[in-house]
């Protein structure tokens, strides 16, 4: 049956991820895991910087679909066939993208990424345009998402055919104007997003991330039994930087008080969630590095754990700490991250880098107390 895609009310109780939403989520574990396995091979390769930066376009081909979605589902959602259907094709797109990521880092090629990116963006245009047929009031709003995300995919077909020397700077002006789209559209009308529902649906979509670290732990662990090295003390120092980013994101909620703040917000986790696909990448590639089939410096090794957890931890102080703490707590995380940065040079980086974190969350927790709630 076919119903009209109406805005849902932004005090709506009892607001939570649907099972589409889920399964959604879902496609993205797939993709994820392509990624981070991807740049771990590029990292214990000795292919860092070339890995980093098919890391880093690889995951934003990620990320701003499953934003934009997010968002738009948590503004319009009927549940008819018709919405499930165009979302579904968006989970193929995604699948696509995730089957084209060894082409990315092995060859530089970036056909199917690019297909797979377009099916979803153009899915998401649908949804835009009924949106707009069924919502007068935001009909502005939506034309301009559609015309926008449409307009950039010819862009990105373009981009395929562009010289190498082009196609970094293209790449990266394309990327800025995907994120103004979303400003550009909502100075008309803004979308009747959901708070407590957009924080929920951020807060899954780092779970899932996370489990990207968490294998890396699991990996140490089998690896260590399977070849009778003592892996032990790494795989124990990795969950605890896998558990001290769990306490630590989810220690504060969301600021989404009003467009300015969530947009903010929302554009932050590019970061937070990048930071986290890159550590579970980093940590295991630590483990080949101590197993000693990695062809990579230690530091460089190291340095794919402490320099996204440091990221990890100036984002989320920005977007939870910094806008409502003061005293010892401002300044917590932010020292934090210039100390786990300073461990990438010393003895056991990924040991001390463990207890740093440990510090962190306890200092936290115990000595500070629980952070002020701020409702979103």
């Amino acid at each position: 049956m076919i119903k009209k895609l109406l805005a849902r009310d932004t005090a709506e109780a009892h607001r939570v991820a649907t099972p589409l939403e889920l399964l959604f989520d879902l496609s993205f574990v797939v993709a994820v895991a392509q990624a981070a396995a991807s740049l771990h091979h590029a990292v214990s390769e000795n292919h860092a910087g070339a890995g980093l930066l098919a890391f880093c376009m690889a995951f934003f081909a990620l990320w701003l679909p499953w934003l934009n979605f997010t968002w738009f589902s948590s503004a319009f959602d009927n549940d008819d066939t018709l919405y499930r259907i165009i979302t579904m094709v968006q989970i193929a797109g995604v699948l696509v993208i995730a089957a084209g990521i060894p082409a990315v880092f092995e060859h530089q090629d970036y056909r199917i990424v690019v297909g797979g990116y377009v099916v979803i963006r153009l899915a998401m245009v649908t949804h835009w345009l009924r949106a707009a047929r069924d919502n007068p009031e935001h009909k502005a709003c939506a034309y301009r998402y559609a015309g926008g995300i449409a307009a950039m995919q010819v862009l990105w077909v373009l981009w395929l055919f562009m010289p190498p020397g082009l196609a970094l700077a293209f790449w990266v002006l394309g990327m800025l104007a995907e994120l103004l789209i979303p400003a550009w559209a909502e100075r008309t009308t803004a979308t009747t997003w959901h708070p407590h529902h957009i924080a929920e649906r951020h807060g899954l979509f780092t779970l899932i991330v996370l489990g990207e670290s968490i294998l890396a732990a699991t990996l140490a662990f089998q690896k260590g039994f399977d070849s009778g090295v003592n892996l032990i003390s790494l795989a124990a120092a990795s969950l605890v930087i896998v558990f001290s980013v769990w306490w630590i994101y989810f220690e504060a909620p969301a600021h989404l008080h009003n467009l300015k703040k969530a947009f903010l917000w929302g554009y932050a986790h590019l970061f937070i969630l990048g930071s986290i696909a890159a550590l579970g990448a980093g940590l295991a590639a630590s483990v080949d590095y101590d197993l000693h089939i990695s062809h990579a410096p230690g530091t460089t090794v190291a340095a794919f754990t402490t320099v996204p957890l440091a990221v990890f931890f100036l984002c989320v102080w920005y977007v939870q700490d910094c806008p409502g703490q003061s005293g010892v707590r401002k300044y917590l995380l932010p020292l934090g991250s210039v100390a786990v940065l300073a461990a990438t040079f010393g003895p056991a980086p990924i040991h001390v880098t463990a207890g740093i974190a440990l510090v962190l969350v306890v200092a936290t927790r115990l000595v500070l107390g629980q952070p002020q709630r701020v409702e979103v």
